[in-house]
């Protein structure tokens, strides 16, 4: 098993927890030594992975992390606008996503968190690396948007529809994914 898979068992197995896991449990059941963990627990958290110790043991705090897509539709020059209402809320942009009527869904990653990351994510994009995914749908695209609560969720919403940003669903969309949608 490499470290990856491991800290991924490990995340595994605090999550089904419902008391805390010994560091010496965690290393005979993985098979490993309790360094070993010791180390992989830096690395989660690291990656912010929320895992505390206690005298008994490793806790996974699991956040309430409440999640929303919306659609949306802008011009390219209005791309970091439209990113900067989002995180300057406390949202984080998980993806980007297309309904290509030909192709089904188109998706990638984006982990938008900060206003150095929408820097980042522009220079990439100047720079000529790659184009917008939203302009092989004539600039319809959709983000997943997670936030500590509904309320940040409904403000983001709110302020998107304010600037125009929001767009409605048509007929080949299969779900409206918005609470309280226009």
């Amino acid at each position: 098993m490499n470290g990856e898979d491991r800290r991924e068992k490990i995340i595994s197995i605090l999550k089904s927890s419902n008391a805390p896991v010994a560091g010496l449990t965690l290393a005979k059941e993985l098979g490993v030594s309790r360094q070993v963990i010791v180390q992989d627990i830096a690395l989660l958290r690291a990656n912010a992975t929320a895992i505390f110790s206690t005298n008994r043991g490793y806790v996974l705090q699991e956040k309430n992390v409440c999640e929303r897509v919306f659609k949306v539709q802008h011009t390219d020059e209005e791309v970091e606008e439209e990113l900067s209402i989002i995180v300057d809320m406390g949202g984080i942009v998980k993806d980007v996503f297309v309904y290509h009527k030909v192709y089904g869904v188109l998706k990638a990653e984006m982990n938008i968190k900060s206003r150095m990351d929408i820097r980042k994510y522009m220079e990439d994009i100047n720079s000529g690396k790659s184009s917008l995914l939203k302009n092989v749908t004539s600039g319809y695209h959709y983000h997943t948007i997670s936030a500590d609560s509904e309320e940040i969720l409904d403000m983001i919403q709110e302020d998107l529809s304010k600037r125009g940003f929001l767009a409605k669903l048509q007929d080949h969309e299969p779900v409206n994914f918005w609470k309280d949608a226009q």
